[in-house]
């Protein structure tokens, strides 16, 4: 059985994006969300957090962030209330949440996934990130270009992101925006750890992705896209006002090499898992 079509995945190959409406069903989605909603009502409020922004990236100094490969931890949005976890204040939810939490490691565990990470080309995948994003209506940041790769490096390049959209992702709420083919180029950073502590933005090439050929990727709900780690992609900041909650699951090759600077480190008892752990 296959997911997809010789002509889909020579698609993905050339573009570096492959867009699957209805892989997921309407309950699989809403079980995910509702599961987040007693994961949200059973956190302390006043336990520790953090704001999260792509704009300012203040967040990546903090212990909080960078310890979170193997928890499940709570990120507001800059502009949010967060006196308590909500879903009108989230930003995120992450970053173990496949391995830590059942529900969320039986949705990406599925059969049609494992089938779907073969057929785009991995021969031993290894689910390294997990989150839960929220994008509330009229505080939801803007998710500035980037490619994943530069934040979860691998030798070689190996990172693929699985983007599932638990509600319609539209032009108005915030959906994703990609530059098709760019993933054929060399990686333009390099976020890591400093010897010293705290994190770093390395600059490989200072010039500007075209975003003038920029195109939408309308989501409806139970949409899978699947990202190449070097394409560049970028989301708006939500003004509307309708939420656009999303979970991204993150999965690399086992033979390619992960650094120990790269931000996102896992405890010796916690390693990574793949789809059938």
């Amino acid at each position: 059985m296959n997911v997809i079509t010789t002509d889909q995945k020579n698609s993905f190959n050339e573009n570096g994006v492959l867009v699957l409406p209805e892989f997921f069903s309407h309950e699989e989605c809403d079980s995910l969300m509702n599961r987040m909603s007693v994961i949200i009502q059973e956190a302390n409020s006043h336990e520790e957090s953090t704001v999260f922004s792509t704009t300012n990236r203040t967040h990546t100094q903090e212990d909080y962030f960078l310890t979170s490969g193997d928890k499940i931890r709570f990120f507001y949005e800059q502009q949010g209330d967060n006196s308590e976890p909500s879903e009108l204040s989230l930003n995120k939810v992450g970053h173990a949440l496949h391995d830590l939490d059942p529900v969320f490691s039986d949705f990406v565990r599925q059969e049609k996934m494992t089938l779907l990470a073969t057929e785009i080309g991995f021969v031993e995948p290894l689910l390294l990130q997990s989150m839960y994003i929220f994008k509330p209506p009229r505080i939801g940041g803007e998710v500035v270009w980037h490619t994943d790769h530069p934040f979860l490096w691998t030798d070689p390049p190996s990172v693929k992101g699985f983007w599932v959209a638990l509600e319609d992702a539209t032009t108005e709420n915030g959906c994703l925006w990609c530059l098709p083919g760019l993933h054929k180029e060399s990686p333009k950073e390099r976020f890591r750890r400093k010897k010293g502590g705290g994190t770093e933005m390395i600059t490989l090439d200072d010039s500007d992705f075209p975003t003038e050929n920029k195109i939408p990727l309308e989501a409806p709900k139970g949409t899978v896209v699947v990202l190449d780690g070097l394409l560049p992609h970028w989301s708006s900041a939500n003004l509307s006002e309708t939420s656009r909650h999303a979970f991204t699951l993150h999965v690399i090759e086992g033979s390619a090499h992960y650094p120990k600077e790269n931000w996102l480190q896992r405890s010796d008892d916690m390693p990574l898992k793949g789809f059938a752990s």
